[in-house]
């Protein structure tokens, strides 16, 4: 890389990251960067918020619901950030021996850190955050102020879309690291997330156990359906389900190899 060129990439890091490395980007790096250079725009009127904030209060007008859009707008424009952070790689690093090793250990770090660290994270997150949500739309919850943002719920039902976010973010830029490796096949990518594969699956298996003892048994109480027997070997379940995708993605990618 000549010196121009890296002068190109220090200034594109600065301005605008979601343009480096543009040509490797998949479809859901460009979803989050394009998600992220929208939401950005809801600095400014955070700033604007702030401010106005400020001042009426010192001119004794204090406005409940300002402080309230204060917290939406940092809210939304943090967690979309995260995602945005994740596919342009422009998080905040301690690099003190991985900007030491190879480009291919660094790689290997990536996709452990990405597959074994954070997704599995980001998937309990979204998980617990569903239950959030929806116990937040059922009581229809409110601002504490009588006249703050009363649809609270709103609020908490974006948390765990922005933590999807996050998840798109995270396997792509997953499946752009092993692609430096080999090729980013379904069960290289399993296997490079399989924490967070596996929980993913288990939850799947759980769900769906969940309607079909619901839907058959009507007059369970809904919250003694966990509790039936059924229930107790879900993790297992989960493991055995995404062993067998694994497998068959293993067997066609083999007879694919072998065709070709």
């Amino acid at each position: 890389m000549t010196g121009a060129n890296i002068d190109v990439e220090q200034v594109l890091k600065i301005t605008d990251p979601g343009e480096v490395n543009r040509s490797e980007h998949l479809w859901g790096d460009r979803l989050v960067i394009n998600l992220g250079n929208v939401i950005a725009w809801l600095f400014p009127i955070l700033m604007l918020a702030i401010v106005t904030q400020v001042i009426i209060r010192k001119m004794g007008m204090n406005q409940a619901w300002l402080d309230d859009l204060q917290w939406w707008l940092y809210g939304i424009a943090m967690l979309s950030a995260f995602g945005y952070a994740i596919t342009t790689d422009s998080h905040v690093r301690v690099d003190i021996f991985h900007a030491n090793y190879s480009k291919r250990k660094q790689t290997r770090i990536e996709v452990f850190g990405l597959g074994w660290l954070l997704l599995p994270f980001l998937l309990i997150m979204t998980d617990v955050l569903m239950h959030y949500a929806f116990s937040s739309i059922a009581a229809r919850e409110g601002s504490d102020s009588p006249n703050g943002l009363h649809g609270l719920y709103l609020l908490k039902s974006a948390l765990p879309l922005l933590f999807v976010v996050a998840i798109i973010s995270t396997i792509a830029t997953l499946s752009r690291n092993l692609a430096k490796l080999n090729d980013p096949v379904l069960w290289r990518m399993i296997l490079g997330g399989l924490p967070g594969f596996w929980f993913l699956a288990e939850r799947a298996v759980h769900y769906a156990l969940w309607w079909i003892v619901h839907l058959s048994n009507p007059e369970l109480p809904i919250r003694k359906v966990v509790r039936e027997p059924i229930f107790d070997n879900t993790v297992w379940y989960g493991l055995g389900l995404i062993t067998i995708i694994a497998a068959i993605s293993f067997m066609l990618n083999r007879r694919a190899d072998s065709g070709a």
